[in-house]
């Protein structure tokens, strides 16, 4: 089966979940420490966003807190300290942020840390998941999908795969794509697979062009097996695809 790649990182790139773009801030804004740590990320200081962020971490500050866990996952301003990483994702995913909650869930499924175990990585996906983080539904689908830390469950991995996929997840929509045309965990529908393979090709990013052809070859694949009619059916259903915007 044609499965994407496996895995959905949380980047650093999530440091600016939680900001605006600093060039467009009101000077008022920018006296702000988080919107000045922010600021001296985005300019590549991460030796000054660490010792920004560090005081708000310690206050409490759970976005701090998740930024400040990825500058010592990825040992950007500081060393890479996996164990500190997770100090502060725990305090973050504590206070209820999911992006932290999935970092811990990846963090237990590579070993990093704590010792491999995909049950607890899980256990972390599914807290972020609920709350509909697009890459903690993907994370949760594969482990369905190819039953790690839990049972295999076809049905349950296209039920995350979707959720995953309505909200624009490319990968997810792959995946999607592959178990609705090999019928699992839901009846075979190549239509529906033709339309999640290209809606996938549509929404991976300029540098994902191995995932996009993945796609692209998947979708290619099934042609063959359609009628002209169907193709355009499943086309137009891809091309009136809309994301959703809210969990």
């Amino acid at each position: 089966m044609s499965f994407a790649v496996r895995c959905a990182g949380a980047s650093v790139a999530a440091l600016c979940t939680w900001c605006l773009s600093a060039f467009a801030l009101p000077a008022a804004v920018l006296d702000d420490p988080f919107d000045n740590a922010i600021t001296a990320y985005e300019h590549g200081d991460y030796a000054a966003a660490a010792v920004l962020f560090m005081p708000l971490a310690q206050s409490g500050n759970a976005p701090a807190q998740m930024s400040l866990g990825e500058l010592y996952y990825e040992g950007e301003g500081v060393p890479q300290n996996y164990d500190e990483a997770l100090n502060w994702y725990r305090k973050a995913a504590d206070a209820g942020l999911p992006r932290a909650q999935l970092r811990i869930g990846l963090m237990y499924s590579e070993g990093r840390s704590v010792q491999q175990d995909r049950s607890e990585a899980v256990k972390w996906y599914r807290l972020a998941a609920d709350e509909g983080l697009p890459d903690a539904q993907y994370n949760l689908a594969l482990a369905y999908d190819f039953g790690e830390g839990l049972p295999q469950n076809y049905a349950e991995a296209v039920r995350w795969y979707q959720f995953a996929a309505e909200q624009g997840l490319a990968l997810a929509q792959n995946n999607l794509g592959a178990m609705y045309e090999y019928g699992q965990g839901i009846a075979q529908d190549l239509g529906q697979a033709y339309k999640w393979y290209s809606i996938a090709a549509a929404h991976f990013g300029p540098s994902e062009h191995e995932e996009r052809e993945r796609s692209l070859k998947n979708r290619a694949n099934i042609v063959n097996k359609m009628s002209a009619k169907q193709i355009a059916e499943a086309q137009d259903l891809a091309d009136k695809w809309k994301p959703r915007l809210s969990w």
